[in-house]
């Protein structure tokens, strides 16, 4: 079997499957080999579960043999962010002091992709603790910084870093990682990635690692929408074990060969202070896009410190999640010099401030659904910037470029689903991105957007160079 297959999209790998034109050993050991061999290039792998990975997809040549297929994903290797509890392997959550840390149960998402048939090749690297200890540079992670595969001395970008350069890179067609405040759609942009964070209570969190009870999100990492949402909707659906999540449901055949036309808001001042390449490539994607979208610019984005309220929340919730880290004085075992300290300010984060920025919630929710009132969903560029330098601390970077409205931390605070896609190359050769943002359980329309668009373009085609 020709390593080509590697690059196929999950949806044509799982017609191969089906149709047994490709067994589901031989391609989980392409993927193994890849994720053994070329994984430490990039710091991306915690731990490749070969003979869980092998076992599976055994199963899975049984199971379609015999003709019991159960759908797109079966058969199907990917990756896991290091924050998913999986029986049988570390869940080390990026962090020295739990690198011997053993689940004896799998995390719902995990069992829930067992269960779609698709088999589970390694745990990915990331960012420790989910960058919960306010990190502010590449390198705070055990395994090291995560590289971005376009660009030797470039970052993949947090928390979900090793999932971003994992998928980029070709050692798994899609992985999972999680997003608290843009944790999905970082890495997506800077390694040329569809990246689908979803509604907050879409997907089940039992068995993931708590950063931020109140805005945590798990969603997945891939080259395309259509893969996105083929893996939503094997990952979503009420838990009783999790009792944020949402009773609404999620299904996905396949996107419409041309969507009903889209109302898309593009936020006043969201192009601003970009990099140039940045907002170039944005303009022509908004071209491409011009056939089915009814596009209406300069629209005025709800005036709140959004940037505040949500580090306001994530630093108590933080310092709450790993109390007993920071009491025992362990948090000096972390890797990234500022992490050691880091997270002792949010054990001083004032009662008042965090139950302002918790009332803040429900005005700035409101404030958003005024501007989905009259549109589908609002677009913009995913970061102001290609990926930082795997060497320097994020300030020291791209100074001066802030980017426009927060709309990163504003999708977060106020639970709303959001689809990161590659819409070109910018500095360093570096990828560019654009996200689409629609209100709470508006994955499919975003997807069907997103997946005609990359009908008309190859973006999430290319491969980085070395790759």
């Amino acid at each position: 079997m020709s390593a080509e297959v590697l690059w196929r999209p999950v949806r044509e790998l799982g017609e191969l499957l089906r149709s047994r034109k490709v067994r589901a050993v031989e391609l989980a050991e392409l993927y193994l080999d890849r994720l053994e061999r070329i994984g430490p290039r990039y710091n991306a792998v915690v731990t490749v579960m070969r003979d869980h990975a092998l076992g599976q997809a055994r199963r899975a040549d049984a199971e379609i043999a015999s003709g019991r297929w159960r759908g797109p994903l079966h058969g199907i290797p990917y990756g896991a962010k290091d924050l998913l509890a999986t029986a049988g392997a570390p869940t080390t959550w990026g962090a020295a002091p739990y690198r011997e840390q053993h689940f004896d149960f799998d995390a719902t998402v995990i069992r829930k992709l067992e269960v779609a048939g698709a088999v589970l090749c390694a745990k990915l690297a990331m960012i420790e603790l989910a960058g919960g200890m306010g990190y502010r540079q590449p390198n705070a992670s055990f395994t090291g910084p995560c590289i971005n595969p376009w660009a030797p001395d470039a970052w993949s970008g947090g928390s979900s870093s090793g999932s971003g350069a994992a998928v980029a890179s070709g050692l798994v067609p899609f992985a999972i990682g999680s997003e608290t405040w843009g944790s999905i759609l970082s890495p997506a942009g800077y390694c040329g990635l569809a990246g689908l964070r979803p509604t907050y209570g879409r997907v089940s969190r039992h068995g993931a690692m708590a950063l931020c009870w109140t805005l945590d999100k798990l969603g997945p990492m891939a080259r395309g929408a259509d893969d996105c949402a083929l893996v939503l909707a094997a990952m979503a659906g009420k838990d009783p074990r999790d009792e944020s999540t949402a009773s609404e449901t999620f299904t996905w055949s396949a996107a419409p060969a041309r969507p009903a036309r889209a109302r898309l808001a593009v936020p006043k001042g969201c192009t601003e202070k970009v990099q140039p390449p940045v907002r170039e490539n944005f303009e022509k994607a908004l071209e491409v896009l011009a056939p089915i979208a009814t596009i209406t610019r300069d629209v005025e984005w709800p005036d709140f410190p959004w940037g505040p309220a949500v580090g306001t929340i994530v630093n108590a919730e933080g310092a709450t999640a790993f109390y007993e880290l920071l009491d025992s004085g362990k948090v000096t075992e972390l890797t990234c010099p500022a992490d050691k300290s880091g997270g002792y300010s949010g054990l001083l984060t004032p009662a008042v401030d965090y139950l302002q920025a918790m009332r803040l919630r429900r005005p700035m929710k409101r404030a958003v659904a005024k501007v989905f009132e009259s549109y589908e969903a609002v677009i913009s560029p995913t970061r102001a910037t290609v990926a930082y330098p795997a060497d320097k601390n994020f300030g020291d970077a791209y100074p001066g470029i802030s980017g426009g409205p927060a709309l990163i931390p504003a999708g977060n605070l106020c639970g709303l689903p959001a689809l990161a896609m590659p819409n070109g190359y910018g500095d360093n050769g570096l990828p560019t991105s654009f996200a689409l943002m629609g209100p709470a359980f508006s994955e499919k329309r975003l997807a069907e957007v997103g997946a005609w668009y990359q009908r008309q373009t190859d973006w999430h085609l290319r491969r980085p160079p070395d790759a």
